[in-house]
C-alpha cells in the first residue's frame, strides 16, 4: 500500500524495524519475531540496508518473503553509499515488478572496513540527490502504481552526527522532502523535548510531512552501548540512568526499566498528537509488544509462540 493511502487511514501509525538475518537459523528466528508482532497489525515494517549496500540481496529477500507469505507491508531503506545510477535502477525495477510501494531512502554509512572508499564517486551525494531519482524513475513510469513509490526519509532529532550546524541540518532536510519525501521517521532519542522540539522547528522550516517518531527500548545495558555507538551523540537521561543502575545486573529488572521509560515516552508521544510511532524491534518482539499492550491496544489474535 502506498504511504499517502496509509497515513489517510487516519490516527497515529504504528512500524516496526528489522534488519536482515546472515545466517539461515537467524532467519527463522526472525520470523518468529515478524509472526509475533503481525498480530499488533503494524501500518507497516521497514527492513534496514547493510552499510554500503552490504545486505543488498538480503534486504530484497527479506522483503519480499515478508509481502508474499505474511499480511504486513514491508518497506524496503536503500542507501546512496557505494551505488552506481544503473544499482539504483535495478534495485527500484525489481521492488516495482514485485509490488513493493514505497522506500525509505537514506544517505547511509560506507562499511567499516571497506579500504580506498571515495565517497565522490557515489552516483548519488546526498539522501535528497536519491530521494530526487526516485521520485523521476517513478514519473517516468517505473512504477505501476500512478504516484510512483513513496517515499520516506530520515531525521535527527538529536541532531545530526555529521551536521553540527542545526540550521543547516534543517535545511538539508527540506532540501530532502522537496524532493519529493512523503514522511520522515526520526532516529531513536530518549529525551521527548528533543522530538517535540524537532518538530516545531520542521513546522517554522516549512515542512508539512507526517514526522514519526523512533522508539528503541533499552532492553540490556549491552545494548544501551550499542545504541550509543548506532545514534552517535544519544542522550541517555539521568533519569534512565539513574533507574538502569537500580536494576543492577539482572537483565529482566533491566528490561522492565526500559519497557517502563519507552511505555512513558509513547504515551506522552501520543498525547501530543505525534503522526505515528516506529519501534527499532533489533529483531525482537517481547519489549515492543509489551509497549504496545502497556499502551492500551490489543493484538487482533494472540501471539505465536
Amino acid at each position: 500500500m502506498h504511504i499517502q493511502d496509509i497515513f489517510a487511514k487516519g490516527g497515529p501509525t504504528f512500524s516496526f524495524e528489522f534488519f536482515p538475518p546472515k545466517t539461515a537459523e537467524a532467519a527463522e528466528s526472525l520470523y518468529g519475531t515478524i509472526s509475533e508482532l503481525e498480530a499488533c497489525e503494524p501500518s507497516f515494517v521497514s527492513v534496514t540496508y547493510g552499510a554500503g549496500g552490504s545486505t543488498r540481496e538480503l534486504t530484497r529477500d527479506l522483503v519480499l518473503r515478508i509481502k508474499g507469505t505474511t499480511s504486513l507491508d514491508p518497506i524496503p531503506h536503500l542507501t546512496c553509499v557505494c551505488h552506481r545510477e544503473e544499482d539504483i535502477c535495478s534495485i527500484l525495477e525489481r521492488y516495482a515488478e514485485e509490488g513493493v510501494g514505497n522506500i525509505l531512502a537514506l544517505g547511509g554509512d560506507p562499511p567499516r572496513d571497506l579500504k580506498g572508499y571515495v565517497k565522490a564517486d557515489d552516483a548519488f551525494q546526498h539522501a535528497a540527490d536519491l530521494v530526487r531519482y526516485i521520485r523521476r524513475f517513478s514519473e517516468g513510469g517505473g512504477h505501476p502504481d500512478r504516484r510512483g513509490f513513496g517515499i520516506g526519509v530520515a531525521g535527527f532529532p538529536e541532531g545530526h552526527p555529521a551536521t553540527p550546524n542545526r540550521l543547516k541540518e534543517m535545511d538539508y532536510l527540506k532540501a530532502k522532502v522537496d524532493e519529493g519525501a512523503d514522511y520522515i521517521v526520526t532516529q531513536l532519542f530518549f529525551h521527548n523535548d528533543d522530538f517535540h522540539d524537532f518538530r516545531d522547528r520542521c513546522e517554522l522550516a516549512g515542512i508539512r510531512v507526517p514526522i514519526l517518531a523512533g522508539i528503541m527500548p533499552v532492553t540490556s545495558t549491552k545494548g544501551m552501548e550499542r545504541m550509543a555507538d548506532l545514534a552517535a551523540g544519544a542522550r541517555f537521561p539521568a533519569k534512565l540512568v539513574r533507574a538502569l543502575r537500580r536494576a543492577g545486573d539482572d537483565p529482566a529488572s533491566v528490561e522492565r526499566v526500559g519497557i517502563h521509560y519507552a511505555t512513558e515516552q509513547c504515551a506522552d508521544l501520543l498525547e501530543n498528537e505525534v503522526a505515528g510511532i516506529h519501534f527499532y524491534t533489533l529483531n525482537k518482539s517481547h519489549a515492543t509488544r509489551e509497549i504496545y499492550a502497556n499502551l492500551g491496544f490489543r493484538a487482533a489474535r494472540p501471539a505465536v509462540a
